[in-house]
């Protein structure tokens, strides 16, 4: 695939933890077909994976018979995906950023993710609109594609 080609993918997933590795399959299929290498197609699937996770437990409470959807646009050198949901929305600006130190000393589980999104993505922006929640991850191909 060269990255002058556009990809445009979208699939709908079950709001159950049982959905991630479906989830990060297919972003990490059409970032491999991008020219992303097996590394950074990794990081991008695992900050897929993070905002995922963060629809199923904070905007559904774990209800499992919602859905949310992943839609993969890439063109050029810009790989991006969405996360959209229904659910109950937040203000990413009220999120700290967690002290590793703390959080080892208690061993607290969780509260990592949006600060793991921002290490492994070029940009993230969450946007409330009308009708939906949306978490956009950019990630930009910085070097020619794999053939």
């Amino acid at each position: 695939m060269s990255r002058l080609e556009k990809i445009e993918a979208k699939k709908v997933f079950q709001s159950s933890t049982n959905s991630l590795s479906e989830v990060r399959a297919f972003v990490t299929g059409y970032a491999r077909k991008f020219g992303f290498g097996e590394k950074e197609a990794a990081e991008i699937s695992l900050a897929v994976d993070e905002a995922c996770t963060n629809v199923i437990k904070h905007a559904y409470k774990g209800e499992v018979k919602a859905q949310f959807e992943v839609v993969i646009r890439a063109h050029e050198s810009e790989f991006s995906i969405i996360v959209r949901d229904w659910g109950l929305s937040f203000d990413p600006d009220s999120v700290q950023i967690p002290n590793v130190l703390e959080f080892a000393k208690t061993h607290k589980r969780g509260g990592f993710g949006i600060y793991l999104m921002k290490k492994l993505m070029d940009s993230v922006e969450y946007k409330e609109k009308r009708t939906a929640n949306e978490v956009r991850l950019v990630r930009y191909l910085k070097h020619e594609p794999e053939e």
